[in-house]
C-alpha cells in the first residue's frame, strides 16, 4: 500500500480501527486464482505475536477449502467520504485545489487457519454476537435460540482465523492540508450529513496534526 508520511497512523489508532471495525474482505490467492469473501471479524490482540482476526464463513463457501498460496489478507475499512475542494479556504486564494477521498484502512496479512471444531466456532459466535449486541436495550443471546437449532447452524459454518504477521495502515484524513482547510473539511462534513460524514469529521478532528502540535 502506498502510504505518504502524513497518512501513517500510530499503533494505537490502528488497534482501535481493528477493534471497532465491522465486516471486512478476506482475500486469498489459490490455485484457482484470487478468492474474496466479506466477513465480520473480531480482533483479539492476545493471540500470537501480533494478534489475530477471528470469524466464520458458510461451510458451502469454497474459499476455506482452497489451500492458500502465501499469506492471506484482510482489508479492514473505517469511515470514508468524498471531500470537495469547495470546503478549502485556500480555494478562494489560488484555486489550486482538487477533490479527494478521506478514508481509514488497514491491510492485515497473516496465515489463515481454519477451525472445524464446534466448541471453537460457538465461542467465536458468542464473542462476536455479544460485541454487536452490547448497545441494544434488549441484547440477543445465542442462548435464546433452541439448542438443537444452534447445533444445526454451527454445523453449517467453519471458523477462520488470520494469525497476523504484519499490518499496513493508512489514515487519509486531510493531514496534508493547512489548518484552515482542515477546519473547512470538518465543517463541510458535519453540514452535508451524508452517511458516514459525521464519523469522518470526527476522525479528521482526532487526527488534526495542527491541533496536536499547537
Amino acid at each position: 500500500m502506498y502510504v505518504p508520511k502524513p497518512f501513517v497512523p500510530d499503533e494505537t489508532a490502528v488497534r482501535e480501527l481493528l477493534t471497532n471495525h465491522g465486516a471486512s474482505d478476506l482475500i486469498t490467492m489459490t490455485e484457482q486464482g484470487l478468492l474474496a469473501t466479506l466477513l465480520p471479524f473480531d480482533y483479539d490482540p492476545d493471540i500470537g505475536e501480533h494478534g489475530a482476526l477471528i470469524g466464520h464463513m458458510a461451510r458451502g463457501n469454497d474459499q476455506w477449502k482452497r489451500p492458500v498460496r502465501g499469506e492471506a489478507m484482510v482489508i479492514v475499512r473505517g469511515p470514508e467520504a468524498y471531500i470537495t475542494p469547495s470546503w478549502y479556504a485556500t480555494k478562494a486564494e489560488h484555486h489550486r485545489v482538487v477533490p479527494t477521498w478521506n478514508y481509514m484502512t488497514a491491510h492485515v496479512y497473516g496465515q489463515l487457519v481454519v477451525h472445524d471444531d464446534p466448541a471453537w466456532i460457538e465461542a467465536q459466535i458468542r464473542r462476536l454476537t455479544d460485541r454487536h449486541e452490547a448497545g441494544s436495550a434488549e441484547p440477543w443471546s445465542i442462548d435464546q435460540a433452541p439448542a438443537k437449532f444452534v447445533e444445526r447452524q454451527l454445523r453449517a459454518i467453519v471458523g477462520v482465523e488470520l494469525a497476523i504477521s504484519r499490518i499496513e495502515a493508512k489514515f487519509k484524513l486531510s493531514q496534508n492540508q493547512p489548518q484552515e482547510n482542515v477546519e473547512g473539511v470538518i465543517a463541510g462534513l458535519e453540514t452535508r450529513g451524508h452517511t458516514g460524514d459525521a464519523a469522518v469529521a470526527a476522525a479528521v478532528r482526532a487526527h488534526n496534526r495542527h491541533a496536536t502540535t499547537s
